[in-house]
């Protein structure tokens, strides 16, 4: 039973709460910091995930895709190097829309692959726009998650493919982790896959795969937390500075996704799924 007062597919985060939880979040992203902890990729399984998730959906160069909250545009630009279809990336943070472009024009690929400041639950594109659609690690932390899966299937063609790549747990998580931090990490909000799925399917989607790749987010969770320690080490020798987090908070974090994991609440599923 879903607890009214949670944020969750039925019952979204209402502004301005809704609002403020977005910025903070892109803003997050958008830190060296982030980016020193997670990698480039900033989602477990990092490239060869999201070629695996490509894979299923089948992507091929005729197609145009978009890549929902891109980030630094590391998966837009490696979707259009490796299968050569054009890319289309949003993300709701400014400066990683800048550096996603500056990339893409350094690697030569601006012909296939723009990036664009835009809300993944109000997109700005015609309906039927898109072949194919990816959004990797980030469904999970859109408040309302109900209407960014309508507007996925609104701006894909019929038969148009959507691909999923998320944080899936199997039971409540403690009242502790509704707060930012928890959120920025993908953990606060995630859903049991049967709710990503039922989503989908409310949205005009048939599911078509669904797998589990644990061992994915044990990896990323034991690079965190290991970059960590050195953050603290680093710290003490006054050889880095870290202004943007409670290293004290995000240990905390890291070790209770790690427990999680280990006991099975805690899990990363990739899911696809075509436009009836």
């Amino acid at each position: 039973m879903i607890d009214p007062g949670k944020p969750s597919i039925e019952s979204p985060v209402r502004a301005p709460e809704a609002h403020v939880l977005k910025q903070c979040c892109a803003r997050a992203y958008e830190t060296e910091v982030a980016r020193w902890l997670l990698g480039d990729s900033f989602h477990p399984g990092g490239l060869a995930l999201t070629e695996r998730l490509a894979v299923q959906l089948n992507l091929c160069a005729a197609d145009r895709v978009l890549d929902v909250a891109s980030g630094r545009g590391t998966s837009a630009l490696f979707l259009a190097e490796r299968f050569g279809c054009g890319v289309t990336g949003i993300d709701l943070g400014p400066e990683s829309v800048a550096s996603a472009e500056a990339e893409a024009l350094a690697r030569g690929l601006s012909d296939r692959v723009s990036f664009r400041q835009v809300d993944a639950e109000s997109l700005p594109f015609q309906d039927g726009a898109f072949d194919a659609l990816l959004c990797e690690c980030a469904f999970c932390t859109f408040p309302d998650k109900a209407r960014a899966a309508h507007e996925f299937a609104r701006v894909l063609r019929p038969n148009g493919r959507v691909g999923l790549s998320d944080l899936t747990r199997v039971s409540e998580l403690p009242p502790e982790l509704d707060e930012l931090l928890a959120w920025i990490a993908c953990i606060a909000d995630a859903q049991p896959t049967e709710r990503y799925t039922e989503c989908l399917r409310n949205a005009g989607f048939v599911i078509q795969t669904i797998e589990s790749h644990r061992e994915a987010l044990q990896a990323m969770v034991r690079q965190v937390r290991g970059r960590l320690l050195a953050a603290d080490v680093m710290r003490g020798l006054k050889k880095i500075e870290l202004p943007e987090v409670s290293l004290a908070a995000a240990r905390s974090l890291a070790t209770f996704a790690a427990g999680a994991i280990a006991r099975g609440e805690l899990g990363y599923a990739l899911i696809t799924a075509a436009k009836r």
